[in-house]
């Protein structure tokens, strides 16, 4: 016998009762234009966006177009691969940087994505030079964080060689910005100035937070990342994510009786425990666990028994009627607040957010 097949209404329906079953992960790119706006307005040089990690996990395509229509015209990716896919999605025109440089094997995607390298090494240079001469490429300093870019030894050893290239931009990372008042934001921002000063290139040394600590640290570009998606340092961003979970199903427990793996949650008294569709394996961090709260509308609902794969149980035993769905992320709790509870950083939990959402934008 061949296969049945569902009339298309019919099959429509089966569709939306599976959807039924999937968090919705709603992304406000009107919010994230706004927040690059406000970060704007804090420089008098360019400000570029940072999209690396498809977009720090809410998709670098869709928020590169909603910035490129504000007028952003210089992007940063961590990898090749991610400026190609970037390029195919805004088109030729904006510049992407690429964070790691040109390694090995990039060749044809910086090629072929008219990619700009920020070149970290000696070594990366003459690839970059031989591979592709009269390709644009940055430099990127090493100001103290000890991850990438050139130490002051090396840069001074190739500075004028380099120069003579004309790269179209030159960069250091600020290793603690996010505490403003830290030491070493003065000695990096001493660093760069002492390795810099005098060059003919545009300069960026300011991220999100770098932006934050004030004009001296601005030069000719700054490059927000993590405050266009509301997450901290930026303290007065506007929150861009919100997500939905859907219950599964409620049941009644007796005190005594235990919920989630491990029994490692006791009923002190009678309680109405919901399951709702979500779990480590959409990045909800396991380590969150009973430290987390869900909300319906108002009402806080605390998350009970472990993260599990696809689940999370939570107590809804104040609310007096059974909820459709349960919010991690929106009005009541951020991304950083999300992450407090995990015990890591809000880039961590954006970035893990999972592909079996149905995603909604805003705009």
């Amino acid at each position: 016998m061949g296969k049945a097949h569902l009339p298309l209404d019919a099959a429509v329906q089966v569709a939306n009762k599976a959807n039924m079953t999937s968090a919705t992960l709603t992304i406000d790119l009107g919010a994230v234009v706004r927040n690059w706006r406000a970060l704007d307005a804090m420089s008098e040089g360019e400000t570029g966006a940072v999209v690396k990690a498809n977009g720090y996990g809410l998709g670098a395509g869709e928020v590169g177009r909603a910035l490129l229509n504000v007028g952003v015209r210089s992007f940063f990716v961590a990898t090749a691969a991610e400026g190609t896919d970037l390029r195919a999605a805004i088109g030729h025109g904006p510049r992407i940087f690429v964070f790691s440089g040109h390694m090995d094997g990039d060749t044809h995607l910086i090629r072929e994505g008219s990619l700009t390298p920020l070149l970290n090494s000696v070594d990366q240079m003459l690839r970059h030079v031989e591979a592709l001469p009269g390709a644009p490429f940055g430099i990127q300093l090493d100001t103290g964080m000890n991850r990438l870019g050139m130490e002051p030894a090396e840069w001074s050893a190739v500075r004028d060689i380099a120069i003579a290239q004309r790269p179209t931009l030159v960069m250091s990372h600020l290793a603690c910005a996010d505490t403003p008042d830290h030491s070493m934001n003065s000695q990096q921002l001493a660093a760069f100035s002492a390795m810099t000063d005098g060059l003919d290139v545009p300069r960026s040394l300011a991220a999100t937070g770098g932006t934050l600590l004030g004009t001296d640290y601005h030069f000719d570009m700054t490059r927000p990342g993590v405050g266009l998606y509301g997450g901290l340092p930026f303290v007065d961003a506007e929150p861009v994510v919100t997500l939905d979970l859907p219950v599964i199903q409620v049941r009644d427990v007796e005190a005594g009786e235990t919920v989630g793996y491990a029994n490692s949650w006791t009923a002190e008294a009678a309680a109405r425990i919901a399951t709702v569709s979500g779990g480590y394996a959409d990045g909800l961090i396991r380590a969150m666990g009973s430290h987390a709260v869900l909300y319906a509308g108002d009402t806080a609902c605390p998350v009970v028994g472990r993260v599990s794969m696809d689940l999370i149980t939570a107590d809804v035993s104040a609310l007096r009627h059974d909820p459709a769905h349960l919010q991690l992320m929106g009005r009541h709790q951020s991304v950083d607040s999300v992450a407090d509870a995990a015990g890591t950083i809000g880039y961590e939990i954006l970035t893990q957010l999972g592909g079996r959402y149905a995603r909604t934008l805003l705009t």
